[in-house]
């Protein structure tokens, strides 16, 4: 089903551990280096690195929050910030009622919810932040853009895990084509705390190539053993082409497809053969009312485990037959968790602006089991006209956009 209405990208913000800004992660992306490294903030426990956000520019980005807000929602706001400049856009500039904020966080502020239980165990009940519950909450990065750039729509917050990024930017495109909204500020957010680190160690699930961080994330390779902790926030700027159009916007991108599926299949694995992946993939397409040979290229979700990288692998062929050239941008900024698909989102859009695709880090040896073009070692160009991200979670909880060429 061909889509009603052509939905601009006509603004994106980042903050990733290459930095606080969308140039910073861009050049690192394109030099294809890792940002992963030892984390203060991690010491003393199994997995004692990460991909971190700098704190200095993140402080000047985000002024005034440190106290109370954790670092999700610092990220959101700065990312929110720089996503509404770069698209020309602001108070003076648009309708605030008819301004949306969605933002997915996948779940955040263990730490801080760890903190207050010890003091209840304790007794210690003045301990206990009277900011806790605003500081912390899920919601509170979707609202605190909503009051940071004086957006009074619908304000909503997405978690599907993962794919929670990716689910807010779907969902916000669909708020658009019904007319519930002029502009759409939407992306997703995320911060690593040590109870995160911890759990997913005891999962299994991280890296515990302690001696080599920065090779550490490796989607696709054959001696790959988990993903790395990342964090950071991705926001783009949606509005209805027409309307980009008649205020002589300059889009990155069309975002024509968003499809989203479950697996119904387990916690934490997703489905062997990769269906609810595929059937996510086959839904953007068909909304984007474009067929599997249309598409130039797959930022995948690709985080670097045993598992998931060989079913998505599998799902992809599933879907293409023979997919297009594939990359990972887990490989340098690490899984941002609920922020990554959001993350991606704007990647993809630069990929399409600088028709460029970014190579994937440390692939040295492809996994037998996976047959992919995957870009390494030196960024590609192309002719890329439309180009799908991924974005898979736990509970089988999957999105998939798809964006376009202008």
């Amino acid at each position: 089903m061909n889509q009603p209405l052509r939905i601009a990208v006509t603004g994106l913000g980042l903050v990733t551990a290459a930095g606080v800004g969308v140039t910073e992660t861009w050049q690192r992306l394109r030099a294809g280096t890792a940002t992963a490294a030892p984390d203060p903030e991690l010491e003393g426990l199994p997995v004692p690195f990460a991909c971190r956000v700098p704190a200095a520019p993140l402080k000047a980005a985000a002024p005034g929050l440190a106290w109370r807000a954790d670092p999700f929602i610092r990220f959101a706001v700065a990312a929110a910030r720089e996503a509404v400049a770069d698209a020309g856009l602001g108070q003076d500039a648009w309708d605030a009622p008819r301004v949306a904020v969605v933002i997915g966080v996948g779940g955040s502020s263990h730490d801080q919810t760890l903190a207050a239980s010890a003091a209840l165990t304790e007794r210690r009940f003045q301990a206990i932040p009277p900011t806790l519950i605003p500081r912390a909450a899920p919601n509170m990065a979707a609202g605190y853009v909503g009051m940071t750039v004086g957006a009074q729509g619908p304000t909503l917050s997405t978690s599907t895990a993962c794919a929670s990024g990716a689910t807010a930017i779907g969902t916000a495109a669909l708020l658009l084509r019904a007319g519930m909204c002029d502009v759409a500020i939407a992306g997703g957010s995320e911060s690593a705390s040590r109870v995160t680190s911890a759990a997913f160690w005891r999962m299994g699930a991280l890296s515990t190539r302690t001696h080599d961080p920065v090779g550490a994330s490796r989607p696709f390779d054959r001696d790959r053993d988990g993903f790395v902790l990342g964090e950071g926030a991705g926001v783009v700027v949606l509005e209805r082409a027409a309307d980009a159009r008649a205020r002589r916007a300059r889009p990155y991108a069309l975002l024509t497809g968003y499809g989203a599926s479950g697996d119904a299949h387990h916690a934490t694995s997703p489905h062997p053969e990769g269906e609810g992946a595929q059937r996510a993939m086959r839904s953007a397409l068909a909304d984007a009312g474009l067929a599997a040979h249309d598409i130039d290229h797959v930022n995948a979700h690709a985080t670097s485990t045993l598992l998931n990288d060989r079913v998505e692998a599998h799902a992809l062929r599933a879907v293409f037959g023979t997919p297009p050239p594939v990359t990972a941008t887990k490989s340098v900024l690490g899984h941002s968790l609920g922020a990554a698909g959001a993350i991606e989102a704007v990647v993809t859009a630069l990929t399409l602006r600088h028709q460029l695709i970014h190579p994937s880090a440390n692939l040295d040896r492809l996994d037998d089991g996976i047959d992919l073009d995957v870009v390494t070692k030196q960024p590609r160009p192309g002719s890329l006209h439309a180009v799908l991200t991924t974005s898979f979670g736990f509970g089988g909880q999957n999105a998939a956009l798809i964006l376009q060429r202008c």
